[in-house]
């Protein structure tokens, strides 16, 4: 078989190296415990993940890429094609793997090379297909548990996608359509070398309407609600914030403070050990103490975020426990009302990273919390 590896680079890039050979060493124990010869990870998270934050996405609508990971007991390859070779290695993932370059008419090469390379043997992904087997449990655990070089990534990514999203409101006019306000939150977003992976709007007239509000040709009218899925280096950012062309009503003043009780009790309870399902338990049992019992059938409340928007969707049957480390994007509704923002469990505290001090906030349960953006 003819391939073209490049070398694997070792200079230049410690943090990122120690990284890599981390999570290296991670796959590689697991691979045991599990009789496995490989990994093979094609989705945009794992690769990420993998990677310390490469890309493998040219087109951002979809969750695959142009390039892949296999890791073996013996060698850590990126598997890519003549087009995205250059790119990939100087660019993207620049230590810590042996690049395999192939021809991009090829379609054959890649399952040839893994059959080579892991000696025939059972091979886990990400994407199963032939005779490929699932990811074990302890590594989609061990992807959601941040190090400290993600953790500052992610506060990096936080501030930046929280300052495009001040940005955005400030110039919003309530003219625009929510077509033009998501377009002009993803050039905020561009601007700073963030994806723009969701970028919600909810009109004035949709806003009641829809919790799923995607943007329309409707003008904004007097309120508006903007959400990002902010994406970079594989990880989401995810939040949420509205602007008012007018005073907000008594009633929309009071759900914007039931919403910071509810979601404090949240907050709370997201300890380590503390089951997915019973914070959805907990999150259920807070609308209904705040005269909501019916509202939480009507939305998806987040849950963990990382290298996905939400790496796990809360329900009550939710087996997934909590660790430190790990992301969340908790996001409780009332009808046209939201509140959203992306935290890190870090050492046993919840760390909100998606905070630009320029936008407008109130006190919340010992916390900061977005206010309404008043334009008037």
């Amino acid at each position: 078989m003819k391939t073209n590896p490049g070398e694997i680079r070792t200079k230049g890039k410690g943090s990122k190296l120690s990284e890599i050979e981390h999570k290296i060493k991670t796959i590689r124990k697991i691979l045991r415990e599990e009789n496995c010869a490989g990994l093979r990870l094609r989705g945009a998270d794992w690769f990420s993940w993998a990677t310390a934050g490469g890309s493998n996405v040219i087109l951002l609508t979809t969750d695959g890429g142009v390039a892949e990971v296999l890791v073996t007991q013996d060698e850590a390859f990126v598997i890519t094609d003549a087009i995205e070779y250059d790119r990939m290695l100087q660019e993207e993932v620049p230590v810590g793997f042996r690049f395999i370059n192939h021809p991009w008419q090829d379609t054959n090469f890649r399952e040839s090379f893994v059959k080579e390379a892991t000696h025939g043997g059972l091979v886990m992904s990400d994407k199963v297909h032939s005779k490929e087997v699932n990811l074990a449990p302890s590594l989609v655990q061990a992807k959601r548990i941040l190090c400290p070089e993600e953790m500052e990534r992610y506060r990096v990514l936080g501030r930046e996608a929280a300052e495009a999203m001040t940005e955005t409101l400030k110039e919003a006019d309530p003219s625009w359509t929510g077509h033009q306000l998501a377009g002009r939150g993803a050039e905020a977003l561009w601007k700073r070398g963030i994806h723009p992976a969701l970028t919600l709007v909810g009109e004035e007239r949709r806003l009641p309407l829809h919790r799923h509000a995607t943007a329309s040709h409707e003008p904004l009218g007097s309120r508006a609600m903007l959400v990002f899925c902010a994406r970079r280096h594989g990880l989401y950012a995810n939040l949420t914030r509205f602007v008012y062309f007018r005073e907000p009503s008594a009633q929309e003043i009071r759900a914007k403070h039931d919403l910071a009780a509810i979601e404090a009790e949240v907050f709370a309870a997201t300890r380590p050990s503390t089951s997915l399902g019973a914070l959805y338990e907990q999150i259920a049992i807070a609308y209904a103490r705040f005269g909501y019992p019916d509202e939480i059938m009507k939305h998806h409340q987040g849950g963990p975020t990382g290298y996905l928007a939400r790496e796990e969707v809360a329900r009550p049957e939710s087996k997934m426990r909590v660790e430190d480390g790990m992301a969340f994007a908790w996001n409780p509704s009332l009808t046209g009302t939201k509140i959203e923002d992306t935290v890190i469990l870090n050492q046993g505290k919840l760390e909100i990273i998606t905070v630009d001090d320029a936008f407008p906030s109130f006190y919340a349960d010992d916390r900061m919390r977005p206010d309404y953006l008043v334009r008037l």
